[in-house]
């Protein structure tokens, strides 16, 4: 629920606000505004009893949340989440490129990639070092090689680093590395997993799982959340449906769903929602229309030599044209792009 208090409530009549809700379990979230001072408060509204909280000094009123995702809810915060990592800020006016190959292969492939991407004006680096792939006998990942060559190329080029954290016994060497840790959408209803990445200190790109509802994907940041990481980035990734010829069906209403629903930023994944790269370009400017504050891009010096997602990675050259055409759509959507 939501306590508005009044407006020049004392510091000393909201604490004792909080303190009476935190008494009876509550966690609180204090959101101290120019007008007004919002407590949010999660918990089991149970817990309230006979508890009267209107009748308290500059309680204004008290506002249920509905939703059962709360922390991640327009109810409970209004404004857009802007989340600040490296210097950017996503979720403001500004849309960011995370791209890159879909796994780190070579220091010579990932080097090649995060040069074209930073001088395109990418801000992150994507690249797997850990895989998860249907079949065991694909290629898995360089794993904590893979890492260290992101590090370098980070190092190198200025790009934060975006890469997918499969387990909690690998979390910690994961999180050592990267600036942004990403929830693969097999991962997405993992509980566990994203109780741990609560505990970190760095902002999740969660992916929406192939057969989840949009209730769900909320549901999953709202674990993170009431972990206390209040910096969650939802990616769009494609659903499964009956259609097979693109790897799945880019559900690009969920931006402006997600968006009406939820605070948090949300950007898109075309690649792997269409899994073909021809197809790449138009969907991309269509996400950015539709809302997206970003989109995650796969970019290969060579595809047609790429251990894993060839077929859905752009070349160099069809990727700096489209980052020019993405420009010119972020300008008629009032966005900017670096």
């Amino acid at each position: 629920m939501i306590v508005v208090m009044r407006h020049k409530a004392t510091d000393d009549e909201i604490e004792a606000v909080v303190l009476r809700l935190e008494k009876i379990g509550f966690q609180i979230h204090l959101s101290r505004g120019v007008e007004r001072t919002i407590i949010g408060a999660i918990g089991d509204k149970i817990s309230l009893g006979d508890v009267s909280l209107e009748a308290m000094p500059s309680v204004e009123r008290v506002v249920p949340i509905l939703q059962p995702y709360k922390l991640a809810s327009r109810t409970f915060q209004e404004e857009d989440t802007v989340i600040r990592v490296g210097g950017l800020e996503i979720g403001g006016d500004t849309i960011h490129m995370i791209a890159g190959p879909c796994a780190v292969e070579s220091r010579e492939q990932l080097m090649e990639a995060a040069s074209i991407a930073r001088s395109c004006g990418v801000t992150m680096l994507r690249g797997g070092a850990f895989k998860p792939r249907t079949s065991p006998y694909s290629f898995q990942g360089l794993e904590e090689e893979g890492l260290r060559l992101l590090a370098e190329a980070r190092e190198a080029t200025g790009l934060l680093i975006v890469t997918e954290v499969m387990d909690a016994k690998t979390l910690p060497l994961v999180a050592e590395y990267a600036d942004i840790l990403q929830i693969g959408a097999r991962n997405m209803q993992n509980f566990f997993l994203l109780r741990e990445v609560a505990k970190v200190d760095k902002p999740v790109v969660l992916k929406r799982g192939p057969s989840a509802t949009i209730e769900e994907w909320l549901m999953a940041a709202e674990y993170i959340m009431v972990g206390g990481n209040y910096n969650v980035i939802l990616c769009e990734r494609g659903i499964r449906s009956f259609e097979s010829y693109t790897r799945n069906t880019l559900d690009l209403t969920a931006v402006p769903v997600v968006k009406h629903l939820s605070h948090l930023p949300v950007i898109v994944d075309p690649s792997h929602a269409i899994g073909k790269w021809r197809y790449i370009p138009a969907m991309s400017m269509a996400a950015i229309a539709a809302g997206a504050d970003g989109l995650m891009i796969e970019m290969h010096p060579n595809p047609a030599e790429a251990l894993c997602d060839g077929q859905q990675s752009l070349t160099p050259n069809n990727f700096i044209n489209v980052m020019s055409d993405l420009k010119k759509i972020a300008g008629v959507m009032g966005r900017k792009m670096p």
